[in-house]
């Protein structure tokens, strides 16, 4: 039985319960969760699970076929256990702000240059893309729109759509090089009027949650491909 992935739906959920369902030393399953594995560049959650009195850190989140495997610094569990889960939300949120944004700035790159997303990384402290740009200094214009963009405080939705009448929409796969997902339902980032994208990781619920996007440095990393290190206020 795979893991439900509750931020799939909901990415505010702070905190739940979940019963264990596979252990192996300090690795657990559980039958729900709603800690991130980390994938598409977004690094994974951490936070604490607890049983009763015993508070144990989950260090690292990771996938494991249909499982999720919650890594833990130390603990005394067993298969069976009921415990509560607690995300690090201050993490998680500034996640999901850079999150947001990138998604703003390839809809622009997009839309604008024709450019795709070659490959990037979101950590709490920073967000980097690289672009297939041939001109760096297309990168401050892509950032002013996409700022203009967020400010206009834009309702972000997740729904779910068969893969079949996902293909249909273009400009659903953004990043260059990447093959569209082969699972039979896709979870859908739109924000309306300006992106939409095939996309499992949590976002914000409304563009002016994310703030303005501020450039730390632009690097020149080949003929066409201009990297992007950026933070959100």
């Amino acid at each position: 039985m795979p893991t439900e992935e509750l931020y799939l739906k909901d990415s505010y959920i702070k905190e739940f319960e979940g019963k264990i369902i596979k252990i192996n030393g300090n690795e657990i399953v559980l039958d729900k969760t709603a800690f991130y594995p980390g994938g598409g560049g977004l690094e994974n959650d951490t936070g604490k699970l607890i049983k009763g009195d015993n508070i144990l850190k989950v260090k690292e989140v990771k996938r494991q076929g249909e499982d999720i495997v919650h890594v833990l610094e130390s603990g005394d569990l067993k298969e069976g256990d009921e415990v509560k889960g607690i995300i690090d939300w201050e993490r998680r949120y500034k996640m999901m702000r850079l999150h947001t944004a990138s998604h703003v700035m390839a809809a622009v790159a997009y839309s604008q240059f024709n450019a795709l997303i070659t490959g990037g990384h979101i950590s709490p402290e920073y967000a980097k893309d690289d672009f297939n740009l041939e001109n760096k200094d297309l990168i401050p214009q892509i950032v002013e729109k996409a700022n203009e963009i967020l400010s206009k405080g834009i309702e972000v939705k997740i729904y779910f759509l068969p893969r079949e009448e996902a293909l249909k929409i273009p400009g659903i796969v953004k990043l260059a090089e990447r093959n569209p997902p082969s699972i039979p339902i896709w979870r859908i980032v739109e924000i309306p009027g300006i992106d939409i994208q095939a996309d499992g990781g949590p976002h914000v619920k409304n563009t002016s949650e994310v703030g303005k996007i501020h450039v730390i440095k632009v690097e020149n990393r080949g003929k066409n491909r201009k990297r992007v290190y950026y933070t959100v206020d």
